[in-house]
C-alpha cells in the first residue's frame, strides 16, 4: 500500500454536508470498479449495488432515513446482500439441491461480509478522488420499504447506503478505540484489562464533544454504548430475512 493510500485511509471522517454538485459517470464507474476488486470469499460476489438518482426515491429513502444527506449529495449507493443471483444460475432441481445453504446463517454472513468489503474499497476510492462519503444504516430503519422501492426480489437485501459527494464542511476527525481495545495477541483478553483504555478514551472523547465546532455535548463512548443497546432498534430485521429466506438456519 503507497503513503499516499494510507494518507487516505488515516484522514477519513464523515461528510454530511455535500456541495450540490452530481459525480460524473467516469467518477462512479471508478468507484464501482474499485469495489469490485475487493475480496471476496469463495468467488461468489454476492452483493449487488444499486446507484440510486430518482429524485422521488431519493426523497422517500431519506424519509425513511431521517438523514437529509440521503438526498442531498453527489451520487447515493445501496449496497445490498445478494444470493438472489446464484439461486437463478440452477436448475429448477438443482435450486432445490441449494435450498438449504442459501437459507443459513453462513451464507448471510458471506454476503453482508462481501457487501463490506466492497463498500470500504468504494469509500477509500471516493476519498481518494477528493470526494466524502458517509455510510447510511438509517436505511434500514424501515427495511420493508426499502425494499419494496428498489425492487429487490428474494435473497437479497439492502443492507446499507454510501452517500459521496464533494464536500461542504470539514468536520473534525473522530476519535477511535485505543488499539491496546481492538487489538489482542494470541487469545481474547479480559474485560478488565481493556478498561484502564476504555476509561482514558472516554476522558479523551468526552474532550472531543466538548470542544468540537458543531452539535458539542457532554458524553463518552461508554455512555453512549450503554444507551444504544438499552434501546432495540429495527427489530423488524430479523422476521425481513426470514422473509427473504435468509438467516434461517
Amino acid at each position: 500500500m503507497t503513503n499516499s493510500a494510507i494518507q487516505t485511509i488515516m484522514n477519513h471522517r464523515s461528510i454530511r454536508k455535500f456541495k450540490d454538485q452530481p459525480l460524473t459517470e467516469a467518477q462512479i464507474k471508478t468507484i464501482v470498479n474499485a469495489a469490485q476488486m475487493a475480496s471476496t470469499s469463495s468467488y461468489v460476489m454476492a452483493y449487488t449495488i444499486i446507484g440510486v438518482t430518482d429524485e422521488q426515491i431519493k426523497e422517500q429513502l431519506t424519509a425513511i432515513s431521517g438523514q437529509p444527506y440521503v438526498q442531498n449529495n453527489g451520487h447515493l449507493f445501496v449496497f445490498c446482500g445478494d444470493l438472489h443471483r446464484a439461486e437463478q444460475l440452477g436448475t429448477t432441481e438443482e435450486q432445490t439441491a441449494m435450498q438449504e445453504s442459501l437459507a443459513s446463517s453462513e451464507q448471510f454472513i458471506v454476503m453482508t461480509v462481501d457487501a463490506a468489503l466492497a463498500a470500504q474499497n468504494a469509500a477509500i476510492t471516493a476519498e481518494d478522488l477528493g470526494l466524502g462519503i458517509c455510510f447510511l444504516g438509517s436505511l434500514r430503519n424501515d427495511i420493508h420499504r426499502v425494499s419494496e422501492l428498489l425492487q429487490l426480489p428474494e435473497r437479497v437485501v439492502p443492507l446499507f447506503g454510501l452517500a459521496v459527494g464533494y464536500p461542504n464542511h470539514e468536520p473534525e476527525q473522530k476519535p477511535r478505540l485505543p488499539l491496546e481495545v481492538v487489538y489482542h495477541e494470541n487469545k481474547y483478553q479480559p474485560f478488565e484489562q481493556q478498561l484502564p483504555f476504555i476509561k482514558q478514551f472516554d476522558a479523551q472523547l468526552q474532550k472531543y464533544y466538548e470542544k468540537r465546532k458543531q452539535n458539542r455535548r457532554t458524553d463518552n463512548w461508554s455512555n453512549q454504548i450503554i444507551h444504544k443497546f438499552s434501546n432495540p432498534i429495527r427489530m423488524d430485521v430479523t422476521p425481513f430475512l426470514h422473509h427473504k429466506n435468509l438467516n434461517k438456519k
